[in-house]
Order: C-alpha cells, then structure tokens, then sequence
C-alpha cells in the first residue's frame, strides 16, 4: 500500500514537506511531534484534525469563505436589543477612515522615536478621557474592560498590601470569572449579593463583609443590569472607612448624562471603550481604560504605558513620550509588578477621535436619547400582560430587565420565535440570575427608532398572548 502524500495548503508555506523540514533542521528538531513533548499526554489531542482539503486556487478559497460569512446572523439583517458588553452603537464613518490609516494601523503602542503620530494620537485620547472622567492619568488601552477590572483590582491590592477584594452588585459573570483567574491564587475574590428589591449593592452586606483585609471595593455603575447606583458616594465612604481603595466599573458613553465616578469618591476607574466608535466585530472590538488621580502612588502601579507630554531637543518644542517608562514590565522584564503585552492601543486612536467628535454637548445628547429610547422601550413592554417592565425600580441606562415570570413562557421559547421574526431578544439570565426566574436584559441605545422598539413590543405582545 503506497504512503499517503502530505496535504500542501497553498497558503500556508510550511505545511510543504521540504519547508517543513528545513525549519526543523534549523532548529535541532528531528520532527513535529518532539515540539510536544513538554505537553503531558493527557492533553494532547490523539486523532487527525478534521481540515478541508485545499483549495488550490485563489478563487475558490473566496468563494469558500464567503459561504461561511454567510452563514452568520447579523444584526444589519436584524433588529438587535442584546448588549451585556458588547454595544451596537452608531459608528461615525471617520472613526473607520482615520484607524484604517497605514500609519496606525496595528494594535502595538509604537516608540516615541519612529511613532510621533501615534504618540500625540494617544496622548490626545487619554487626555479626553481624563476630561470625561475627571482623572488625571489614563492608560493606553489594554486588552479589553475585563482585563482593565482585573488590573485595577491588583493596582489596589499592591497599594494597600492586603490580599482581598469585595466585588458589590451585578456583574457579567465572564468578567467576573475573568477578574477571579486574574488574581488567584494569591487575592482572594467575595462576590457580595445584589439586593434583591432594587438590584443594586446590597449596602448592608457589604459593611459585613468588609474588613481590615480588605483591599479594594468594587462595583459598576451602570451595573452589568443597567442599574444606576444612587449609592455611589455611600460605597465608597464604607470602603475608605475601612482603609481599602474603591475601584469604580463605567461604561464611558453614559458619563453624558451621568456623573463621573471621581466625584463619588472612586480611587481607581476603568471600563471599556468600546462604545466610544468601535463595531461589535463579533465582540472583538474590546479595548479597557484605567484611569486615577495624578499621585506618584498610582501612577507607579500601572503595568500599562502612559504617554505624555516629553521635551525635544529644540527649546520651545515639544513631543510625546512614555511615562516613568522604567516601572513596566517591558522595561524591567521580569521584575515588573505585571506583565502586558500586545494591546488594543488601535482603539485608543479610534475613541480619541470619536471623542473629538461628539465634544461634551454631543456626549449629552447621545446620552439624553438612549435614556429616552431605554424608557420608551421599558414603558411598552410594561403594556403588555404577564410582563414586568423594568423588573427593578430606579433609575437605569440603556439597558434594563424584563420579566417574564407572569406569561408562562421562558426567556428560550420567546427569543426563539423572535429570531424567527428577525429579532434578537434581550440576553437570557435565567442561567446567570437563577433566583431571578424568566429575566432578560434588554439593550436599547441610539441606533433604535421608534419603529423598531414597537415592532419589538408587537412580537413579544403576539408570542406571550
């Protein structure tokens, strides 16, 4: 029986044998399977990856993959109310023009020498987003806002050497079990209830909970329900009571109709730019900020860069540079407090120019007409029998619950007949939120028109009747 030849993709050069060959010579490495040999035989996968046959020609691999593409159910073929983190918000057309520029276009920071551009670029965003947020320092993007939660919780566990952290209120359980892999072994994560009435920071077991261990409060506002906590200031003056920063969760688009958590006390503020003239991409298109006061304490803590404003060698000029660039982890290897690597420094770009374009009576105005349209949609579904609209009393920004305990129907069977009728309902959290029953979370923001909220309400009226 004659010996199976080898299968050559055309795209990927060194799945040709003699290529292949010559890269393992290079090396010192008789063949594939010596790579894996510091993976434990548990873990290695024992049969052949079922990959296509190639395609040899060039066409036919497009042809190929956009019949995949097609495949996928988008939100321009449908109405979409899901958010939790991930936000259809409307994309002004110079965002896509400028972060498409060649001279931007990668996810790496840059050095002050070769980069001015991309140096003043983010200098810029971090300055907006100091305005908006009323802080002093912001970082250039990390990964995402999970990663940035994360960060900041650590942050504060080095400035008060203690190793506990309170997380108070809702929260995305991904991020959660994101902020959780990202402290253990050595800080200790008690996720504090909501309560149950209002769905916000349940005050009375959080002053239970704390202690002199611990190191940082956290919450989010709006919370992961969409809930705006009135009890802001009240968290953060239990946690300083106690010795313990406060770090503060915020999604920066609703800092137009709300107060930014600097004026409530936080110490420590982050959260995703994603709102800020970024596409869902599949919920790829995530970059974190954090941000603090201007104190030496702080700012040594960032693993991230800082850029600012640096002297030339010209008197009277001025370019941009990195900050106490000595304190991270590319600097100092393997003595930094954390690592960092590749970011999303690209969307930095991309929020500093949509924030140059809204301007602060345009960050009003978005703000404004989300809170109207959430309402609006919220005030509907109340119409309609066996349904509770919003499920919590108070305020709340662009997205709010639904309950559906009273039509006899779950969140599955009524998103199902939506998709059907091109809607995405809102995200189930009858998994999430057990205690909760038949609850969804409905995101409405600026791109809704009224058309599209009642059309909403006529479908779920028609399938819970």
């Amino acid at each position: 029986m004659s010996k199976k030849k080898p299968v050559v993709y055309p795209y990927i050069p060194n799945s040709e044998p003699s290529i292949k060959q010559q890269m393992l010579n290079e090396i010192g490495v008789a063949n594939i399977e010596a790579l894996y040999e510091d993976i434990p035989e548990a873990l290695r996968l024992k049969r052949k990856m079922d990959f296509p046959e190639p395609f040899l020609s060039e066409p036919d691999l497009v042809r190929h993959v956009e019949e995949l593409l097609a495949k996928n159910t988008t939100c321009k073929d449908h109405l979409n109310f899901q958010g939790a983190g991930c936000y259809q918000h409307f994309v002004p057309a110079v965002c896509d023009e400028i972060n498409g520029r060649s001279e931007f276009l990668t996810a790496y920071a840059g050095e002050p020498y070769d980069d001015h551009g991309r140096f003043q670029a983010l200098f810029e965003y971090s300055s907006m987003m100091g305005e908006l947020l009323e802080m002093d320092v912001v970082n250039v993007p990390t990964y995402d806002g999970f990663q940035a939660a994360a960060t900041s919780i650590r942050m504060a566990c080095r400035l008060t050497d203690r190793k506990e952290a309170l997380v108070c209120g809702a929260i995305n359980p991904d991020k959660l079990s994101m902020i959780t892999n990202y402290c253990l072994p050595d800080i200790s994560i008690k996720k504090i209830a909501i309560d149950q009435a209002t769905g916000n920071v349940n005050l009375g077991a959080l002053e239970k909970a704390i202690s002199k261990r611990t190191a940082v409060v956290y919450f989010e506002n709006p919370s992961y329900l969409g809930l705006i906590s009135i009890n802001g200031t009240e968290i953060t003056r239990i946690a300083h009571k106690h010795g313990a920063e406060c770090v503060v969760g915020v999604d920066p688009i609703s800092l137009g109709v709300m107060a930014p958590p600097a004026l409530y006390g936080a110490d420590i503020v982050c959260g995703d730019i994603q709102s800020l003239g970024m596409h869902m991409q599949f919920g790829g298109g995530q970059a974190g900020f954090i941000a603090t006061r201007d104190e030496e304490k702080y700012l040594m803590e960032y693993p991230s860069r800082l850029f600012g404003i640096a002297p030339t060698s010209v008197p009277g000029e001025y370019g941009f540079g990195d900050v106490a660039y000595e304190r991270t982890s590319f600097a100092i290897r393997e003595q930094g407090k954390e690592w960092v690597g590749t970011a999303s420094a690209l969307w930095g770009i991309t929020a500093g120019v949509y924030l140059a374009l809204m301007g602060p009576q345009g960050f009003a105005e978005v703000g404004e007409v989300i809170m109207q349209k959430s309402h609006y949609a919220a005030k509907q579904l109340a119409a309609i029998k066996g349904v509770q609209s919003p499920a919590f009393d108070g305020p709340y920004f662009r997205e709010f619950v639904v309950n559906f305990n009273g039509t006899g129907k779950s969140v599955a069977e009524i998103n199902t007949a939506l998709l059907a009728q091109g809607i995405f309902g809102g995200k189930d959290l009858s998994q999430e939120y057990p205690e909760l029953g038949n609850c969804a979370l409905y995101c409405v923001t600026e791109l809704h028109r009224q058309e599209d909220i009642n059309r909403m309400v006529a479908a779920v009226r028609e399938i819970v009747q």
